[in-house]
């Protein structure tokens, strides 16, 4: 990527409209960020010491957790470093580095929610044909691919940001380098950029949302097969979870790049939500209905001395 501007560092303004609060959203947003970090790492302790929970459901969760430790993690030091009082600058690397990354992690996410849609498909439609299609290679594929494709995709959604000239003001109007507004700040005609990235970040999320819809129009028909109601019950709950987190996911994708107006405050506010709050919550969502999990944590937490030996 060939650097032509002559900006060398940028100013992170914050969130709009919330001058004077910085105490509060520090303690608020560290707060956020702990819980994320805590939960998301007695997760993968859970699943990792339990040899019931080796299967692909929980590996591709294990990665998830993984992924949801590294995503807030590209924006909230920052932030928590400037709400404390210190330096707002940014350097022109920095900037990139963390455009990269966000749109990196938040890519495989969504590829990632596919291939668990997928996994929950052939285990509920092809029970008896499960371990095999959903091979330990094909696992390691899957979880791979949903990287690559992720890393591919970041990439030029980088390249075509970067590749512009910024000469002039470098005041970033918000709280991390994201492309709306960092197109802003170049010294260039970003008309054709900014539909081609619209273009770009909205299709790759519709195309998985495609079919994840498609791999549960299946489950549902499948479920309602099932002469049984504990059955439908049963089958039902698996899926529950992730089709919670899905939401979670989407929505602020939606609202963040697919309005007609961007709204700087009200983009912000979604994406410290989905940054930081939909993180927090998977460990919640992923858990609290899931009675495997839930044993495997109460197992960990009491090893870790946070809980009294069971009687």
């Amino acid at each position: 990527m060939k650097n032509r501007s002559v900006v060398t560092e940028f100013i992170l303004l914050g969130i709009p409209h919330t001058e004077g609060l910085e105490t509060m959203l520090f303690v608020l947003f560290l707060s956020f960020y702990v819980f994320t970090l805590i939960g998301n790492l007695l997760i993968i302790l859970a699943i990792v010491s339990s040899t019931r929970l080796h299967t692909p459901m929980y590996f591709f969760l294990c990665k998830l957790s993984i992924f949801d430790i590294f995503f807030p993690s590209v924006s909230s030091p920052k932030m928590l470093f400037y709400l404390s009082g210190n330096s707002r600058a940014i350097s022109y690397t920095g900037c990139v580095s963390q455009l990269f990354f966000y749109h990196f992690l938040g890519c495989t996410e969504c590829f990632l929610f596919t291939v668990m849609a997928y996994d929950r498909f052939v285990a509920i439609c092809y029970p008896l044909r499960y371990t095999v299609i959903m091979s330990h290679r094909v696992c390691a594929i899957l979880a791979s691919g949903t990287s690559y494709f992720g890393c591919i995709q970041a990439i030029f959604l980088t390249t075509l940001t970067f590749q512009l000239p910024y000469c002039g003001p470098n005041e970033v109007d918000y709280y991390f380098c994201d492309i709306p507004v960092m197109l802003k700040l170049a010294c260039a005609d970003t008309s054709v950029l900014e539909m081609v990235g619209l273009i770009s970040v909205g299709l790759m999320p519709f195309s998985c949302f495609l079919l994840i819809l498609t791999s549960y129009s299946r489950i549902v028909y499948s479920i309602l097969q099932i002469r049984s109601a504990e059955g439908r019950r049963r089958a039902f709950s698996t899926c529950s979870a992730h089709l919670t987190a899905i939401l979670l996911s989407y929505m602020p994708i939606a609202v963040i790049y697919l309005q007609p107006t961007p709204k700087p405050w009200l983009n912000a506010t979604v994406q410290v939500l989905n940054n930081l709050v939909t993180p927090m919550l998977n460990p919640l969502i992923y858990s609290l209905r899931n009675k495997e999990v839930k044993s495997s944590l109460r197992k960990v937490l009491h090893q870790l001395g946070f809980l009294p030996e069971p009687l």
